[in-house]
C-alpha cells in the first residue's frame, strides 16, 4: 500500500513539474482570444505575419533606406534610433518591424539567425527596398544584423551593430576571455544564460518561478552604468511633458524604451518573444561570429561597431576581441558608455552619418 502511494505521489509531482515548466500557448494577434490587429503586416514565405511600421521620409523621396533591428523588449515603435531631424537633414527611409513574437508578428518556434535575415530579405522586397538596403540592430536587435551579415550579405550597402548582445559560447572566443566577462555578470543573469543556453526548454519556467531570481534584464533590473542612470533621468523628466513624440523615449519600469502607445511588445505572452530571444541568442548557433567574411571586400559598404565601455550588459572586452578577429569593421569605442549610449546627445546623429557616408571614425567620448 506504501509504494503505491508513493508511486502516486511521485507521478502526481511529475505531472506537476511537466505542466509547470510549459508555458502557456501565445495569444496571436487576430486569433481567438488574441487581440486586434492594428498594424501593417506583411504575409511570410511560411505563412507568419510580420508587422512593421514606416518612419522618416517618404520612401519614395528617400536616399538612403533603412531596416532596423528593435532590441530585448521592443517593438516596431522603437524608431528612436534616427531623430526626426536626422531623418529629414539625411533623407532616411527607416523601416522597422517587430521581430518574430513581438507586438503584432506571429511567432515562430523555429526562429534561428537564419530565419530572421530571410525574414528581412523578404520584408526589404515586399516593402520595395530595392536591390540593397543598410540595416542596423540595437542590442539584441544587433544579434540580426550578424545574421544578415552571414546570411543576406549580398542584399546589404551598410551595416551598423549598437552595443549588439554577445554569446558567451562562440567559439571563436579564447574560455579564458569569455569565462572572465561571464563572471562578472550578476549571479542570476549567469544562471539565467546557463539555462538558456544547456536547457532551453527551461527557459520560460526560470524566469518565471519565485524560488530563485529570474534574468536581471526580465526582471526589468539589469546592470545599469552611470551614464545609463542619467540618460533615464534625462528622458524620464521629457515624459512629463505633455507632448509626446511617438519616437521618443519613455522610462518604464527602469527601462528607457519607445513610447508604446498601440501595442505592447510582449502583448502575445512573454514565451514567443523576450525567453526565445534568450534561447537563440545564447544558444548553439549554426555560425560564429569570428568567421564571417567582409561583405564589402569588392564592393563600396562599411560595418560598424559601436560599443560603450562601461556597457554593464555587454562586456566591452569580448567586443574588442570581435574587431580584432574581423579587422575589416570600423569599431567606435565610446568612453564612459553604458548601453543606453546611443541616447547620449549626438551619438544617434553621428551613428547615422558615419554609415551613410562611409566614415571612418576613431574612438568617440560621450
Amino acid at each position: 500500500m506504501l509504494k503505491k502511494i508513493v508511486l502516486v505521489l511521485l507521478v502526481g509531482c511529475l505531472a506537476w513539474a511537466y505542466q509547470a515548466t510549459r508555458p502557456p500557448p501565445p495569444k496571436i494577434c487576430g486569433s481567438p482570444g488574441g487581440l486586434p490587429i492594428t498594424s501593417s503586416r506583411i504575409k511570410l514565405r511560411d505563412g507568419r505575419q510580420l508587422a512593421y511600421a514606416e518612419h522618416g521620409v517618404p520612401k519614395d523621396m528617400a536616399k538612403y533606406k533603412i531596416i532596423f533591428a528593435h532590441g530585448f523588449g521592443s517593438s516596431r515603435h522603437d524608431a528612436s534610433i534616427a531623430t526626426s531631424e536626422t531623418t529629414e537633414q539625411l533623407g532616411i527611409y527607416l523601416l522597422t518591424f517587430d521581430r518574430p513574437g513581438y507586438g503584432e508578428s506571429d511567432p515562430d518556434p523555429k526562429r534561428t539567425m537564419q530565419s530572421t535575415a530571410l525574414d528581412i530579405e523578404e520584408l526589404a522586397d515586399k516593402m520595395g527596398l530595392g536591390q540593397k538596403f543598410y540595416v542596423i540592430g540595437y542590442s539584441m536587435g544587433g544579434q540580426v544584423v550578424w545574421g544578415c551579415l552571414k546570411y543576406i550579405p549580398h542584399r546589404l550597402e551598410g551595416a551598423a551593430l549598437i552595443a549588439p548582445v554577445v554569446n558567451y559560447w562562440w567559439s571563436g572566443f579564447p574560455k579564458n576571455l569569455s569565462a572572465k566577462a561571464y563572471y562578472e555578470q550578476y549571479p542570476q543573469d549567469q544562471w539565467a544564460l546557463r539555462v538558456a543556453h544547456y536547457i532551453p526548454w527551461l527557459t520560460y519556467w526560470w524566469n518565471t518561478q519565485k524560488w530563485f531570481p529570474a534574468s536581471s534584464a526580465i526582471a526589468r533590473k539589469p546592470k545599469f552604468s552611470h551614464q545609463d542612470l542619467e540618460i533615464m533621468s534625462k528622458f524620464a523628466g521629457r515624459q512629463s511633458s505633455k507632448h509626446v513624440k511617438s519616437n521618443e523615449m519613455h522610462v518604464n519600469s527602469g527601462f528607457v524604451t519607445c513610447c508604446q502607445k498601440q501595442t505592447l511588445p510582449t502583448q502575445q505572452g512573454e514565451f514567443e518573444s523576450i525567453h526565445r530571444d534568450m534561447m537563440v541568442g545564447f544558444g548553439s548557433w549554426e555560425f560564429d561570429v569570428m568567421e564571417i567574411k567582409n561583405p564589402f571586400a569588392n564592393t563600396a559598404g562599411t560595418v560598424y561597431l559601436w560599443q560603450g565601455d562601461h556597457d554593464g550588459l555587454v562586456p566591452v572586452t569580448l567586443q574588442r576581441h570581435i574587431v580584432g578577429r574581423l579587422p575589416w569593421i570600423q569599431y567606435n569605442e565610446i568612453a564612459g558608455g553604458g548601453h543606453l549610449f546611443p541616447y547620449a546627445d549626438g551619438i544617434r546623429e553621428a551613428i547615422m552619418k558615419a554609415l551613410l557616408r562611409g566614415e571612418k571614425l576613431s574612438t568617440v567620448d560621450s
